[in-house]
């Protein structure tokens, strides 16, 4: 059964939310190039912006050992923040890699030159493997495609942890809107949502989450308002140029390709190479080449082309089965069941944003929220 596709980019109706114009023109691509001119490198005092932004990092930082907080992963866009923070900008950082039992031999190897070579100080957190293939485990059970967030919500709230530990008020992002706009909520939501996280690891897990790293209101409210700590989309500031970027570490950082975007981790290069396409129809590539034709970086024609080779080879997919089900400390079969479970979505379990917006929930939650921020505002300002 063909699907239909955008006329523009490469997105198509395997997002259930998707919406076209009457010339076949999606409404990703539509708000893209709208949102576009709104960035701070279109800005007409572009430069100064930046310039201004640097320098309040390092007035920040001042006496502080660090004056920056970088996440690392090892993949393309952490390794370029890495490189342009320490090199082009001069800036402290701090990096923070996220250790959760599923990194390749390679993503190692690459964390370990791109630290050396650019005299970083690294901070690895150390997920509970039992803890954490439980919450997994769990995710892949409640048979949704968002079994990748919780290794998402961790990492973000170990980089506040980080920031807050070191009273360093700056994190920087290697998200930027050029690359990574375009992507559908319906093929993974509920990032930052931690009653989400929390009950599908009471449905479906066996072990409490006493250990594992999560941001809840309150937390997130006591990094950005009491303890001022900001995220930064640093390559919102100048034109990220994906292959530029990848040539650039390749070169100075003895940085080794991994195939696909974020497949430094063997679950990741499973979940979204595998279950994904074949279990709920989703390829996310489609969103991230989406991307590049959007910024003009890639022509619709070569990221239809790319569409035409298999997300990952097939003759692996038996390896990666093998490997994860070892993994879980589950057999085949029983992961293939699991595979088989009918899809289910966020929408199908509780989670923050039915709790709130019911309307009984909305009666008595509004006065309270009212008060809670208000109270909040008022430590605020007494710091």
């Amino acid at each position: 059964m063909s699907v239909k596709i955008c006329n523009f980019c490469v997105m198509d109706a395997t997002d259930p939310d998707i919406v076209f114009d009457d010339k076949g023109i999606c409404n990703h691509c539509t708000s893209y190039i709208e949102d576009l001119p709104k960035l701070p490198i279109f800005h007409p005092d572009s430069s100064n912006l930046l310039s201004n932004l640097i320098n309040k990092i390092k007035k920040d930082g001042q006496g502080k050992p660090y004056d920056c907080v970088i996440g690392l992963s090892g993949g393309v866009d952490s390794t370029y923040v890495a490189y342009v923070v320490k090199k082009i900008l001069g800036l402290r950082p701090i990096a923070v890699h996220m250790d959760n039992g599923w990194n390749s031999e390679l993503s190692v190897k690459n964390v370990e030159n791109i630290i050396k070579k650019l005299d970083i100080d690294l901070f690895t957190k150390i997920l509970d493997w039992d803890e954490f293939r439980d919450l997994q485990l769990a995710f892949l059970c409640a048979s949704t495609p968002d079994s990748e967030i919780p290794t998402d919500h961790a990492i973000g709230a170990t980089l506040y942890e980080i920031a807050s530990k070191y009273n360093i008020k700056h994190i920087i992002s290697g998200a930027n809107f050029l690359t990574e706009r375009i992507m559908p909520p319906a093929w993974s939501q509920g990032h930052g949502d931690w009653r989400y996280i929390k009950g599908l690891s009471k449905l479906f897990g066996n072990k409490k989450l006493k250990t594992f790293p999560h941001l809840n209101a309150l937390k997130r409210f006591y990094y950005r308002r009491i303890r001022g700590i900001s995220m930064v989309p640093l390559f919102d500031f100048f034109k990220f140029n994906l292959a530029q970027a990848r040539g650039i570490i390749q070169k100075e950082l003895e940085w080794k390709d991994y195939g696909g975007k974020h497949y430094e981790s063997i679950y990741t290069k499973f979940f979204q190479g595998y279950i994904l396409p074949t279990k709920f129809g989703f390829d996310k590539r489609k969103g991230h080449l989406s991307n590049l034709v959007c910024a003009d970086v890639l022509s619709r024609i070569e990221a239809l082309n790319e569409l035409k080779k298999p997300p990952i080879e097939e003759a692996e997919v038996p390896y990666l089965k093998q490997y994860v089900a070892k993994k879980f400390n589950i057999d085949e079969q029983r992961l293939e069941q699991i595979l088989k479970e009918k899809p289910k979505f966020y929408r199908d379990y509780p989670n923050i944003y039915n709790t709130l917006w019911h309307k009984k929930s909305r009666k008595y939650l509004k006065p309270v929220y009212r008060y809670f921020l208000n109270f909040m505002k008022k430590i605020s300002n007494e710091h």
